[in-house]
């Protein structure tokens, strides 16, 4: 029962925290603290739309640990649709520097992100992730959490 409780709440912390920093510029970032267990994952939609003029070309993003470093525990972030998948780890905790981006090219519609860890134990992300036209133009992009916890 605490388990369900503290992992809805990590849910909305995970959501709250993706609002607020969805509205300061056109930059999407999106972060939160993934439990010890294993297995722990999240998940979310993202959403890539026309906009401004411009068709949605291609999902782009990067991770970044800002946890203590513990060796062999690092983050992943995996981005899949129709079939085609790209991923990447951070893998220097704590030094306040993203992966480099991971871009997966499939046109507008809905993006699968995810981000699990390789180990057991505590990990504090930030996802930095943006739709994008075929000229780099930034285009729409809306996201929603399906998953923040254990599968």
């Amino acid at each position: 029962m605490q388990t369900k409780f503290l992992n809805k709440t990590m849910m909305m912390v995970f959501i709250a925290f993706t609002a607020g920093y969805a509205g300061i510029s056109s930059a999407h970032t999106a972060g939160a603290t993934m439990g010890p267990e294993r297995s722990f994952t999240a998940v979310a939609f993202v959403t890539c739309f026309d906009d401004a003029g411009e068709e949605a070309d291609s999902l782009i993003a990067r991770i970044r640990d800002d946890s203590p470093p513990i060796p062999g525990l690092l983050v992943n972030l995996q981005i899949s649709k129709n079939g085609k998948q790209v991923a990447i780890s951070d893998t220097v905790s704590a030094d306040a520097n993203y992966s480099p981006f991971i871009n997966l090219q499939a046109g507008k519609g809905v993006y699968t992100i995810s981000v699990n860890k390789t180990d057991e134990g505590t990990r504090t992300f930030v996802l930095d992730y943006h739709c994008n036209a075929a000229n780099g133009s930034h285009v729409g992009t809306e996201i929603g959490v399906t998953q923040f916890g254990l599968p």
